[in-house]
């Protein structure tokens, strides 16, 4: 296995990339990745600042002969989404990522790669450690907790950055321009139940749903996949009508922007049905599977011993939390209607939590039309006021509306076409931005969004192309190279 990252080309932005994956960053605990920033910034000698938030802003003056150019800001977040394999031992908070190259794409062990948006960082290092790389002023901005809750976009105060510019480096698909996202919301439910004391002649059964791609909830919520928490529910829910079962814990997913790939729950079963009940679970599982048996080919279903739990729900909140549950939306709920093929409006049934006496259900809703995203979040809170739940809604984050006359734009388009022989696309993306939020604090900032190839972001799964990177990299310094003067 070849772990040699930092001699990949280009060695500056690989070999910056290999420091960063040494670096815990769990969102809201980006202190050591903030200390390593400032360090950086002092070895190479150049102007530094830290926000009331965290965020860190490193500036460089223009190269020779640029110095009236206009000034650029490259932007993007210090955190990564912490997400491993059940089996897999992992503490975010100590350990390093373990990388390896697997022909052109670079993967981590077992964990998420930190590949979102830790190219970004490294690039940005990358430049500006240069002596030979020709820009006129820039500053890079290094924002903490996007993944959780977008409080460094959120906290930036008008009058931090200089720039009338913006290349946020946070997309994650070769030859793509953004210019507009989604905005969003999320939805948390709080249902307490009574415990209840465990009935006599029943045996304890784990249920198990593993092996499934996950993904952005955003990026990749169009594409088919499944959601451990639904497919869980809907096992539960047809094992509920057909054996009087006993709900003891679920517990399913883990972070809002990520389409939950694991869950499992224990019930109570009569011993004189658990033969029965064990073919169901195998049958109904093969059934599921074979449902989506194209998106999700590794997908697992099944049922084993367990230990006999401290308690069990009682009998009318299991009835309650298991049909809101089955009938809360996940998914696409509308494609624009103004772009072919882009997901207007969603919604992602994100974890489910066993906290004592209740359950912790979060939910986050995304859409790019305001009255709809106000729908979706008011439908998803419908569903659990009906059984009498908890429901709150935090403040969400801005959708950021589309400039097609954009200077930025126009040049990114220019200089692709000219280093690669090929149009890129010009898209807006179903995800969240930063762009938005810093679009509010700096009204008039010409701003675009783009990347190198980053497949099953957000999962154990994620991965970063060689060859897109390298691409990346060459058009990110030729649009730097063409960045007009001020007028």
């Amino acid at each position: 296995m070849n772990t040699n990252i930092a001699k990949i080309e280009p060695v500056e932005v690989w070999s910056y990339f290999s420091e960063i994956l040494r670096i815990p960053r769990p969102s809201k605990k980006e202190e050591r990745i903030v200390n390593f920033l400032v360090e950086f910034a002092n070895k190479h000698n150049l102007p530094h600042q830290i926000d009331e938030t965290g965020n860190v802003l490193i500036t460089k003056p223009a190269t020779k002969g640029m110095e009236n150019h206009k000034t650029v800001c490259l932007q993007s977040h210090m955190d990564m989404v912490c997400e491993k394999n059940k089996d897999k031992e992992f503490d975010f908070e100590k350990d390093v990522i373990k990388a390896y190259i697997d022909g052109d794409w670079v993967k981590a062990d077992g964990t998420t790669l930190g590949a979102d948006d830790g190219i970004g960082i490294a690039t940005q290092l990358a430049i500006l450690a240069s002596n030979t790389i020709e820009h006129g002023p820039i500053e890079c901005l290094f924002t903490v907790d996007e993944e959780t809750g977008l409080s460094g976009a959120f906290g930036l105060k008008p009058g931090f950055l200089k720039s009338t510019i913006l290349l946020n480096l946070d997309s994650e698909d070769d030859g793509q321009i953004f210019i507009g996202c989604a905005g969003g919301r999320d939805t948390v439910v709080k249902f307490h139940f009574e415990k209840c004391t465990i009935p006599e002649d029943f045996k304890p059964v784990k249920i198990i749903v593993k092996g499934l791609k996950g993904g952005h909830s955003g990026d990749d919520i169009n594409k088919g996949l499944g959601n451990a928490n639904k497919i869980l529910v809907r096992i539960l829910h047809r094992a509920t009508s057909s054996y009087s079962i006993k709900l003891a814990t679920i517990n399913g997913g883990n972070l809002r922007n990520a389409i939950a790939r694991e869950a499992e729950a224990v019930v109570l079963v009569k011993k004189n049905f658990i033969n029965d009940f064990l073919k169901q679970i195998d049958e109904f599982g093969l059934a599921i599977k074979n449902e989506l048996k194209t998106t999700e080919p590794d997908l697992q279903i099944r049922s084993e011993n367990t230990e006999m739990p401290e308690f069990i729900i009682d009998d009318v909140s299991q009835n309650k939390l298991i049909n809101a549950l089955y009938a809360a939306p996940h998914g696409v709920m509308q494609m624009s209607r103004d772009i072919p093929n882009f997901v207007e409006t969603s919604t992602n049934l994100a974890s489910v939590k066993l906290i004592e006496n209740y359950f912790l259900i979060t939910t986050s809703q995304r859409s790019s039309v305001a009255s709809a995203l106000d729908d979706i979040v008011n439908m998803v809170a419908a569903v659990f006021h009906l059984i009498d739940a908890e429901v709150a809604h935090n403040d969400g984050y801005p959708g950021w509306t589309p400039n097609t006359n954009s200077e930025i734009l126009d040049i990114a388009k220019n200089t692709y076409q000219k280093l690669f022989a090929e149009e890129p696309k010009v898209l807006a993306v179903h995800a969240g931005l930063e762009c938005g939020l810093i679009g509010e604090k700096y009204p008039g900032m010409d701003m675009i969004s783009y990347g190198p190839d980053i497949k099953g972001a957000h999962s154990p799964d994620e991965r970063i192309s060689i060859s897109s990177t390298a691409r990346f990299w060459d058009w990110t310094l030729e649009i730097l190279k063409n960045i007009p003067k001020k007028s």
